[in-house]
């Protein structure tokens, strides 16, 4: 008996050394593939990150060295009036641009995911080929079509409606719209094929059973499409919001902030800030303002998706 004790104690023991020998060569392998991708990220997001942050408790400039000053960059930001501005401005960007995307890339991958549709492949190509277009060379080309004197939109509103020489980039009122409207024609094609990559993954089968019951359009798109297009929608309004607040080139190449400041975003007064007025320590702590906010949105939109799905297990 107690020999037999003795080797299941001894079996025991070689066999956790053997999971300890698996999980030391599991581990030096996995360190293997990954050191590459951890290098880069050391060097070039972690590095960045931890210097900026260092950065923004100076008053660094971009010609000479400034003084420790701790938090005194986030404070003078917070009591800014043109910071507010800023956060407003993107906030109202952020608001319009995601809502309006995801709604306009839903409706074209609805649209053509139809199968008697023809020539789709065609159409396919023709929505997402604006996203391909570099944005510098889109914001340019748009610049152009909207000119009060050159435009072909002012000119085609001036014969159809009698509005002479209308500036939408120019106007106050208009400005932040026609930004939104020209990043949403850009992107929307992105957004549509990953839309219609989870509509091809939804069983058609569904959609009969649904038919043979007598369920209408929107109740197929309500009661089947929604719910199994969920992990797209999170997927496509996380990285739509996050993009939103990125946003910058468009603002620099269209209106410069423009008119009366009235598009200028927070990543916009980071660059002006950084190498307009070589702030470099102010620039760091708006960015990492701007960090902040992100990570909150996207916090927020993480929670609300888990709750919806402990809500639908439940």
């Amino acid at each position: 008996m107690t020999t037999a004790s003795s080797k299941a104690n001894k079996h025991t023991a070689v066999a956790h050394q053997n999971k300890k020998a698996i999980a030391r060569r599991n581990l030096r392998v996995g360190l293997t593939f990954t050191a590459p991708a951890l290098i880069v990220l050391a060097i070039f997001v972690f590095y960045p990150a931890i210097k900026t942050f260092i950065t923004s408790l100076t008053t660094d400039r971009i010609n000479r060295s400034g003084k420790f000053v701790g938090f005194q960059n986030y404070i003078d930001l917070f009591q800014s009036d043109d910071f507010w501005t800023d956060v407003i401005n993107t906030l109202v960007y952020a608001v319009l641009y995601a809502p309006i995307v995801v709604i306009v890339a839903l409706a074209f991958a609805l649209l053509l995911n139809r199968k008697d549709l023809k020539f789709v492949g065609f159409f396919r190509t023709c929505m997402f080929l604006p996203f391909v277009i570099s944005l510098t060379v889109a914001a340019i080309a748009w610049q152009f079509i909207l000119s009060p004197s050159l435009g072909l939109v002012p000119y085609w509103l001036d014969q159809l409606f009698g509005i002479e020489g209308l500036n939408l980039l120019g106007t106050r009122e208009t400005a932040m719209a026609t930004i939104v409207f020209i990043t949403v024609w850009k992107n929307f094609g992105y957004f549509m094929v990953i839309f219609l990559a989870g509509l091809q993954g939804i069983s058609a089968e569904l959609y009969e059973a649904a038919s043979l019951d007598g369920a209408s359009a929107w109740q197929k798109f309500r009661y089947i499409t929604l719910p199994a297009l969920r992990p797209t929608f999170n997927y496509v309004v996380i990285f739509g919001l996050i993009g939103s607040f990125q946003v910058f080139d468009q603002v620099f190449i269209l209106t410069s902030g423009g008119p009366a400041r009235a598009t200028e975003t927070i990543v916009y007064r980071i660059y002006t800030e950084a190498f307009g007025n070589g702030k470099l320590g102010y620039a760091s702590a708006l960015s990492y303002v701007l960090l902040i906010m992100t990570l909150i949105v996207g916090l927020i939109q993480l929670y609300t998706n888990a709750k919806h799905e402990r809500e639908e297990i439940a």
